[in-house]
């Protein structure tokens, strides 16, 4: 039996790169037939602990090392547990530059360790669907963060700080007590925050094998031997709806040469794609997306993953003294990635929503819920997602995502960056989105009729509900700075609950954006 194309270059990559993507599909396939065992790793008990440690206990580094760090930096006693070694991966991570300003405003980095920190730029970069124009934007996720020195100027600030730092120590087993919990067996804390990410088995105990509500499924490459380009892909697409799905592109100038992405979204049907059957697709359309043969291509590093989605998140978990941050909480949208953007995003607002919740001893389940609140901007994208996809078995035009997502997005550029730039980066906001809505609706009435069969009319109605809540959150957070005087009135455990519908408005309005200009 002949060799696959994906078999070939990735069994030459370094660290084993093809068995870690079938690993990592046998993983997606027991997620997709809901097979994979519920795990028991929480439990409670009825009895104080004798003494209680530390503030925090964080399970997962690599993005732990973020909150961990700013609640050290803030005089708060934490301990962070790793299952290997803390270090960052070698491929970048790309984001836009405000968002990193909250580095420098918690106090993590200095201005000059921000910019060593930024491995590469570029500008500009594109959006373009197939048959449709294409849209330039600049300084959207234009810039390349190198994890390894990221992580490692952190780890040593954490350590300054007083912070705890246990490698080579996997989460085994947590039980809750009244006054604190105590993490395998060993290290105790008021409150455990899990950074395990998607596959947290403390998120997969909370969520009791309920099945996912949507897919997006990565896969790509670094490598070297492209033409000289120093323009980037946010999102692109040159081809019709290929194995029951849209594909669509991303490219980014990297320090190593040069990355780029294909993914696609989709429902959790078991007949669908696997990741190596993706890794095919990529590997037969790069060619074509790059103009490079890939005999001219000197591989790097393979990437490839998957991101489950449910509708019911972000999640409340059903215990005292846990909060889920970053991926375990499912608190980005289907539409993103998650990961470090998503975690810097949220980085002020759980830094002192941690430190209120610890100082005022609000660490029940019911109010540790309100750190990871409902937040309609991000519930609006889910008929974005519907829109992007199509069922398992579900006829539409092979063009009809294209052409929608071409007029949308020819209509967001006459409006401008200010509606243009927060939606690229995953931030919807009411005035923004109603301006597209109606220009799209009145310039493409057909297009937008042939939306509603193929999203279907119940999933029209529960998007309306949130678009609804969308504009009550920009009023009622518009509203707030009234309110404030009051709430410093207060006593301070109304002051928490308080703050954290505040920023609940903040947040679940994309009031929390900011743009350079």
């Amino acid at each position: 039996m002949s060799s696959s194309l994906t078999e070939e270059i990735l069994s030459q990559l370094p660290g084993d790169a093809l068995r870690g993507l079938r690993r990592t599909d046998d993983i997606l396939t027991s997620i997709r037939e809901n097979t994979a065992l519920i795990p028991t790793v929480v439990q409670e008990s009825q009895q104080d602990l004798e003494n209680v440690e530390w503030d925090a206990i964080i399970c997962g580094g690599t993005l732990g090392i973020l909150i961990g760090c700013a609640l050290a930096v803030r005089g708060l006693r934490v301990a962070l547990i790793e299952r290997g070694i803390l270090k960052g991966r070698e491929q970048e991570w790309n984001i836009s530059r405000p968002e990193l300003a909250v580095f420098l405003q918690l106090n993590l980095l200095t201005h000059e360790e921000l910019e060593t920190a930024i491995a590469t730029q570029y500008n500009p970069a594109r959006v373009s669907f197939h048959g449709g124009t294409e849209v330039w934007v600049e300084n959207v996720l234009n810039i390349g963060v190198d994890p390894v020195y990221l992580l490692a100027t952190l780890k040593t600030k954490f350590l300054a700080a007083g912070g705890k730092l246990l490698e080579n120590t996997p989460f085994i087993e947590a039980v809750v007590h009244p006054n604190g919990v105590i993490v395998n067996q060993q290290f105790s804390a008021k409150l455990l925050l899990d950074a395990m990410g998607h596959l947290s088995p403390i998120t997969q105990q909370a969520r009791q094998g309920k099945k996912l509500d949507a897919l997006c499924l990565v896969v790509g490459s670094c490598a070297q031997g492209f033409p000289e380009n120093q323009s980037g892909d946010l999102l692109l697409s040159f081809t019709s709806l290929q194995n029951q799905c849209q594909y669509f592109w991303e490219a980014f100038p990297a320090k190593d040469g040069r990355t780029t992405y294909l993914f696609t979204y989709m429902d959790a049907h078991p007949q669908r794609l696997s990741l190596e059957n993706l890794f095919e697709e990529y590997l037969r359309l790069l060619p074509k997306y790059q103009g490079v043969e890939l005999s001219q291509l000197q591989f790097r590093r393979a990437l490839f993953g998957f991101f489950p989605t449910y509708r019911d998140s972000p999640l409340k978990t059903p215990w005292n003294r846990i909060l889920p941050v970053g991926d375990s909480s499912g608190s980005q949208s289907p539409l993103s990635f998650g990961g470090f953007g998503a975690m810097v995003r949220h980085l002020q607002r759980l830094t002192f929503g941690v430190e209120a919740a610890l100082q005022t001893n609000q660490l029940s389940a019911k109010y540790l819920a309100l750190l990871q609140p409902y937040q309609p901007n991000l519930s609006v994208t889910w008929l974005f997602q519907k829109a992007m996809s199509v069922g398992v078995n579900q006829n539409i035009q092979p063009e009809q995502i294209n052409q929608l997502l071409s007029a949308v997005f020819d209509e967001m550029q006459k409006l401008g960056n200010p509606v243009l730039k927060p939606f690229l980066q995953d931030v919807v906001q009411f005035s923004a989105l109603t301006q597209t809505l109606i220009k799209t609706g009145l310039s493409h009435p057909k297009l937008v009729a042939k939306i509603i069969p193929q999203v279907g009319l119940v999933n029209l109605l529960d998007w309306l509900l949130h678009y609804g809540n969308l504009g009550v959150y920009t009023a009622l957070f518009n509203l707030s700075p009234v309110l404030e005087t009051w709430i410093k009135s207060q006593p301070n455990q109304q002051q928490y609950y308080w703050h954290r519908l505040v920023d609940a408005w903040k947040y679940g309005s994309g009031a929390d954006y900011c743009d350079e200009s």
